[in-house]
């Protein structure tokens, strides 16, 4: 059985909890894409943990962790991560490393941060860990597979070539100190070092484990609207986010990909820039911030303050569909509980005229939300694990979301550890 745990939104909708929770029932846990840019929040009995590359099953001793193909692996700071998780006294993960898989150099990540310095008021908003030219270099048939870190004379020819390459943009376009062939070619060489123990065809062992009955848990980064064809482009992610690409991200035929999680929060957050008609500002929003996740809506990766709006029905049921969402887990709803009334936005206003349907960028950019507004139940959820043992105004909450979206919400999170979870029969779900 091959299980996926997908956004649904713009990211940080609560993705790590919840893989966390099934990966209990899981033997192998797969990263297929992203990288160090974006993390997974997890609080468990060993503490709170922000992971950026190992998946978010690596707590238990039982799972296999492994990194696939699709995954831009930057090898320090994967194994400075696995010793942050040790040194709290948490198992030493089980890990495998795709073979395939391609390397976050030093010079992506300069690369990054001087193409941001170049931009200006017009950058990306990257959180410059070097994502978009390592997936620029990849797609230009330029990037390094970790099996090339073994091939000796090989990869010093093609370091080589890189480097002049690269070496023109410094000098010409960026102005920036140049790369020192022999410098990379060590830094690569310990690069390998550390990796070796880990390496394997990932793809030929998720194979066999399939054959075996074991389940397989895809953990994707990100959510559907930072997918680089379906998000808000050009405001997205260089990877593609959603569940379809765990196919490709970790070797494995598509149609085995047999249940999609695709994870809400009950209200709405993004890092970086970008459209988002949601959008709320000034108290309002510092108040929603500072109440929600576990410590406050800021970035587990950059620190960054989450920018915060209200539940988006239309981006969230545009979310869902591109996932192929069998599930919708809904998070942080325990998070709500100070608000007299929630505002929903159930639809966009775009030249005048009323949509439910998910538009381009272009349009996106000029469109408002219209608004309705629910009774709050004011009231703490936490411990609740009986979906009838809710307030009847969150109930209703969760029901109104689940009909103007149109998938079964299954799961309810009403709090950040395993425990804070409460299994729905949805009406929508398929028996």
């Amino acid at each position: 059985m091959v299980k996926a745990v997908v956004g649904a939104n713009w990211g940080d909708e609560g993705k790590g909890k919840i893989t966390d929770m099934l990966a209990e029932k899981a033997d192998i846990i797969v990263r297929f894409q992203g990288g160090a840019n974006a993390g997974h929040t997890i609080v468990n009995q060993y503490g709170k943990f922000a992971l950026h590359t190992l998946p978010s099953g690596v707590f238990y001793g039982h799972t296999t962790n492994v990194i696939g193909n699709g995954v831009a692996l930057n090898i320090p700071v994967l194994f400075d991560e696995i010793k942050s998780i040790t040194d709290r006294k948490a198992p030493t993960p089980k890990l495998l490393v795709s073979e395939r898989a391609q390397i976050v150099t030093p010079y992506h990540i300069l690369f990054d941060q001087y193409e941001e310095e170049r931009l200006g008021g017009k950058s990306f908003g990257s959180t410059k860990s070097g994502i978009a030219p390592f997936y620029s270099d990849k797609y230009a048939k330029i990037g390094l597979q970790v099996n090339e870190l073994f091939s000796g004379a090989r990869l010093r020819e093609k370091v080589e070539r890189i480097v002049e390459m690269k070496n023109i943009l410094l000098e010409h376009l960026y102005h920036k100190p140049l790369i020192d062939c022999g410098e990379l070619l060590e830094t690569l060489k310990g690069y390998r070092d550390m990796v070796e123990p880990y390496v394997c065809d990932v793809s030929a062992y998720l194979d066999c484990a399939r054959k075996e009955g074991k389940t397989i848990l895809l953990e994707g980064q990100l959510g559907t609207l930072k997918d680089t064809d379906h998000g808000i482009y050009p405001m997205v992610t260089s990877s593609s986010t959603l569940a379809a690409y765990g196919a490709i991200g970790a070797g494995l035929p598509p149609y085995e990909i047999k249940e999609i999680i695709a994870v809400c929060k009950a209200y709405s957050s993004a890092v970086g820039a970008g459209a988002f008609v949601s959008e709320i500002f000034g108290e309002e929003a510092d108040e929603l911030r500072r109440r929600g996740g576990d410590g406050g809506e800021y970035g587990a990766t950059t620190g960054r303050p989450r920018r915060m709006g209200w539940f988006d029905c239309v981006a969230s049921k545009y979310g869902c569909r591109l996932q192929g969402a069998t599930d919708v887990a809904f998070t942080v709803l325990d998070v709500l509980g100070y608000l007299d009334e929630i505002p929903v936005c159930v639809g966009y206003e775009i030249d005048g005229k009323a949509t439910t349907d998910f538009p381009v960028t272009a349009k996106l950019e000029t469109a408002k939300p219209i608004l309705e507004t629910l009774p709050g139940w004011k009231c703490e959820i936490r411990g609740i694990r009986d979906y009838k043992e809710l307030p009847k105004n969150c109930r209703n909450y969760v029901e109104f979301i689940e009909g103007q979206i149109g998938y079964p919400i299954t799961m309810v999170s009403n709090g950040p550890g395993r425990e804070d979870i409460i299994y729905r029969e949805s009406p929508l779900k398929k028996k």
